[in-house]
């Protein structure tokens, strides 16, 4: 592993209190101290239309420059109609073009899903998986995180509750693993 990674986190919720959130800052606060995390602000993304390939979105290069200077990507979404948020599918499209400009080629990407729901927006988490294999990233495939129930792992100040910790710690050690990896 390099001494210094840079990650690119996607929350797939635009809402302020949103559980993914409190669940992707918990991640982070437990990374190493030479994990780099930047947040891709997504809620300022006008919808992606192949019409703007050839225009100059500020927005949309800001992302792409984001997500190309990361060494990986962790995505932490709900689940909105069996199926992953519309602002975080718009940032998937922006990333895959214009055509022969996919920044999501051979980029390690990783998701972690949580809804108050009993199935933990796992559908939503086959859905990103599935977009991202079409667009040639590397999927981390194990361990897999899909909190069902996600507001029972908050406790009443809205804190990571300690049995979830442990879980999410070991998702964070084998992230920072695999997002050191180099490709050979």
């Amino acid at each position: 592993m390099s001494a210094s990674l840079n990650i690119a986190l996607i929350i797939g919720s635009l809402r302020k209190e949103s559980i993914n959130r409190k669940f992707a800052e918990y991640m982070v606060s437990q990374m190493l101290e030479s994990v780099s995390i930047k947040e891709v602000y997504i809620a300022d993304l006008p919808l992606y239309n192949q019409d703007y390939d050839d225009t100059t979105i500020d927005s949309y290069e800001r992302v792409r420059q984001q997500l190309k200077g990361a060494d990986a990507v962790l995505i932490v979404t709900p689940e909105h109609n069996r199926t992953m948020p519309a602002a975080l599918k718009n940032v998937i499209d922006i990333g895959s073009r214009p055509y022969k400009e996919n920044v999501w080629t051979a980029k390690r990407v990783a998701v972690v899903t949580a809804s108050p729901s009993t199935y933990g927006a796992r559908d939503s988490g086959l859905d990103v998986r599935k977009s991202m294999q079409m667009l040639s990233a590397q999927m981390m495939i194990s361990p897999e995180v899909y909190l069902g129930n996600a507001t029972d792992s908050l406790d009443d100040a809205g804190e990571v509750s300690e049995r979830t910790q442990k879980f999410l710690q070991r998702f964070v050690d084998e992230f920072v693993v695999f997002a050191g990896q180099t490709s050979e």
